[in-house]
């Protein structure tokens, strides 16, 4: 397809502009998409924020945005599971297939990824993206581009759940009540976990959390978060514990909270990079730490959860924008973090939500 799209770049820490580029074409194993929506992310506005995260530093112009969902437009001369006009979610990492974690299966540990908006690599806050083909997945007709957009996250939350072995019958607790720990909590709720509790000190995240399915909520500004873990499972714990705050105190309660035997999923990145927490509790409770970095083979679960109405995936969904408020929605999710939950950005004005 030729023409020219807009993107939108960041030109520098907390600056947001447009350039006009041509329309990429598609290789043989890749389709070209036009873009619906794209979802903002935490790291997004790290990036937007700070410049880097941690290695990765980001040199203006640089486009961010790596939850994509669209229309396919252009196919491939190799391509024959889609066709033009089918709604996908973007799956954004490509692997190299290579080595031995691809082998594996393990994909998401691929040291050669090529990862939307991960410096030096461009996102998409575009209006259209070629990509490979099989990192595309055809949409239910139940399920709008908005929803797969947020796949992407979802995917986390799942890999969250799964690393845990959440299952019918266990109690669990969320530490963090931001678009990781919700759709975290969403995943185990999908997985049978009978009941789940989350934790934040946002009123209005806690609230959507109950608006999603939690048992129960604890304001950790308020309240005992250990006292009413113990309160609520009669002195035992909970059976996985899902920290996605990253924080030192989180983390440490986290530790706490659990109970004997069970399992705490590390999602949240802390912003030193380094915590100091309460290890002998941990071996005296014999618990078993898991870790999560992104996700692996989720996509299809994900999609398949949201279609059967086991996961209110727009539920998360609080605020969109348009392509051309970029820099608004942008500014906005810095600066009002206790009012936000999600944020998307619109890239077709026309796309149904």
């Amino acid at each position: 397809m030729d023409g020219k799209m807009k993107v939108a770049v960041m030109n520098g820490i907390g600056k947001m502009g447009f350039e006009e580029r041509d329309i990429p074409t598609p290789k043989g194993d890749e389709v070209l998409v036009k873009l619906d929506y794209v979802g903002i992310c935490g790291s997004d506005l790290h990036y937007y924020e700070t410049g880097a995260i941690g290695d990765y530093v980001v040199e203006p112009p640089f486009v961010l945005g790596h939850e994509p969902g669209g229309v396919v437009v252009e196919v491939g001369e190799d391509v024959t599971h889609l066709k033009v006009g089918d709604r996908v979610a973007l799956e954004p990492g490509k692997t190299c297939g290579h080595c031995e974690f691809c082998k594996e299966g393990k994909y998401n540990l691929c040291p050669d990824v090529v990862f939307f908006a991960t410096p030096p690599v461009d996102g998409v806050f575009q209006e259209y993206v070629a990509h490979e083909a099989g990192l595309c997945f055809k949409l239910p007709d139940n399920v709008s581009t908005l929803e797969g957009a947020l796949i992407e996250p979802l995917a986390v939350g799942f890999h969250a759940a799964i690393q845990g072995d959440a299952h019918l019958g266990q109690k669990a607790v969320v530490m963090g009540a931001g678009c990781i720990g919700l759709v975290s909590l969403m995943a185990l709720k999908a997985r049978g976990v009978s009941e789940v509790y989350v934790v934040d000190i946002m009123d209005k995240r806690l609230e959507k959390a109950m608006e999603l399915g939690a048992t129960g909520v604890i304001n950790g500004a308020k309240e005992d978060v250990i006292a009413k873990v113990r309160e609520l499972t009669g002195g035992l714990g909970t059976d996985i514990v899902i920290e996605t705050a990253g924080t030192q105190i989180t983390t440490s309660q986290a530790i706490h909270i659990a109970k004997k035997g069970s399992t705490i999923v590390l999602v949240g990145y802390s912003k030193t990079g380094e915590l100091t927490l309460p290890v002998s509790l941990a071996l005296d409770k014999e618990l078993t730490f898991k870790t999560v970095f992104r996700y692996r083979h989720i996509y299809p679960l994900a999609i398949d959860a949201v279609a059967s109405g086991k996961v209110n995936l727009k539920g998360i969904v609080t605020d969109i924008f348009p392509l051309d408020e970029a820099q608004k929605a942008m500014d906005y999710s810095v600066n009002n973090k206790a009012d936000i939950v999600k944020a998307v950005i619109q890239i077709n004005p026309d796309a149904e939500a």
